[in-house]
């Protein structure tokens, strides 16, 4: 019970088509309860401009007005930062009783050794890292893993950008599970979209329940959008109005209905 409960847990939060249609009292407040790490993310996604708003199509095909690009943390400083957020929600999620962090290529290459680097800085956890190449190695260090190989009895836990529609991890999978005997224990990506995956639960719950295991994001769009709509940052309005209609109109389409 406890486990169903648990990989339902990202289900709750995909009501996001109905919750969007509430009232602005709503919000008024909410975010000052808001745990600070989160607020302090959002904000930095905001300084790095890699949260976007916009016009913009997914990898999945979607015309969305948001995206979240990973590929604009681009100094020492920043992917520090970001891996010092992830390894606080890696933490939360799944402590430190794992072996392996694996980051797809190519954006998954730096998430996975920042975020490798903040476990061991801040939990004292020597968790190895790992990547895959798009091509197969063969010469030198041969081979489709960069970093760490990963062998029998590993538990792995996979780190990415997004998950928009669930697509990337049916891709990643397979490699993991090439090579050996190894348990994927679960996926962490920065920000949960909470819109529909394949079918009509959000993209992270179907990972879930497909795959068996937990996932979790360091903020939801629920809660990058109660903290900026209407809310000046740095003397700026981030979310307004017609932005917030816009992402409304989005989750009429693709969020859980």
């Amino acid at each position: 019970m406890a486990e169903q409960k648990q990989l339902n847990i990202n289900d709750n939060c995909g009501k996001i088509g109905k919750i969007f249609k509430a009232e602005m009292s709503v919000y008024e407040g909410e975010s000052d309860h808001m745990e600070q790490y989160k607020r302090e993310f959002i904000e930095f996604m905001v300084d790095c401009e890699v949260l976007k708003f916009g016009d913009f199509v997914t990898k999945s095909g979607r015309k969305t007005p948001f995206f979240i690009n990973t590929g604009f943390y681009r100094t020492g400083a920043q992917l520090k930062k970001l891996g010092e957020y992830y390894a606080k929600a890696i933490y939360g999620a799944f402590g430190t009783d794992f072996d392996v962090l694996f980051g797809p290529a190519y954006k998954g290459i730096p998430l996975t050794v920042a975020a490798s680097m903040a476990l061991s800085d801040r939990y004292g956890a020597e968790i190895r890292y790992c990547s895959n190449r798009k091509e197969v190695k063969d010469h030198g260090d041969k081979g489709i893993l960069l970093g760490s190989p990963i062998g029998d009895g590993d538990r792995v836990v996979i780190i990415e950008d997004v998950t928009t529609a669930g697509t990337s991890i049916g891709e990643t999978l397979p490699i993991i599970r090439a090579q050996g005997d190894v348990k994927a224990l679960g996926l962490v990506v920065s920000v949960d979209r909470m819109e529909r995956g394949q079918g009509t639960r959000t993209a992270l719950t179907e990972i879930s329940e497909k795959y068996g295991f937990r996932t979790t994001a360091i903020v939801t769009m629920e809660e990058v959008i109660r903290h900026l709509y209407n809310r000046p940052y740095k003397g700026k309005m981030i979310i307004d109005d017609s932005l917030k209609q816009a992402i409304d109109a989005y989750y009429e389409v693709y969020g859980v209905k």
